[in-house]
């Protein structure tokens, strides 16, 4: 049982990120629209996201390279006119949804594989301690 549950915990930061990156299409989106139809404020659009929320407040929810793009888009939102955004939104989405994607399918592989793995190692230990 503590095997397994420690293949969930390793698997955990894959399941965050793939939720992280599948936020960021989706309001990059909603921000593609708002620019083009709307106005509303972007802290506000991101308030109907788990993630967005904090990653438009600054905070870290991402590590490594991962964490420096989001800091980086985060500071491009609002630095410039509303066409120079859509154009930066429009070049943005590329690379968030290759990394949707990539990290997709990365927690699909990867969280199984962990599950599997420890939930054998806990029966060759219940097998060798019996």
């Amino acid at each position: 049982m503590l095997t397994t549950l420690a293949g969930v915990l390793l698997s955990a930061e894959k399941k965050k990120r793939a939720a992280v990156y599948s936020e960021l299409y989706e309001y990059n989106e909603l921000l593609l629209l708002n620019l083009k139809f709307g106005r509303e404020d972007m802290r506000k659009l991101s308030e109907r996201f788990r993630y967005m929320r904090d990653i438009v407040d600054g905070k870290s929810v991402l590590k490594g390279a991962d964490g420096e793009f989001l800091k980086s888009y985060v500071a491009n939102l609002g630095a410039t006119d509303a066409s120079s955004q859509i154009d930066y939104l429009n070049e943005r989405k590329a690379y968030i949804k290759r990394n949707k994607d990539e990290s997709l399918e990365e927690y699909k592989k990867y969280s199984s594989l962990y599950v599997k793995i420890f939930l054998m190692l806990g029966v060759l230990i219940a097998v060798l301690l019996a």
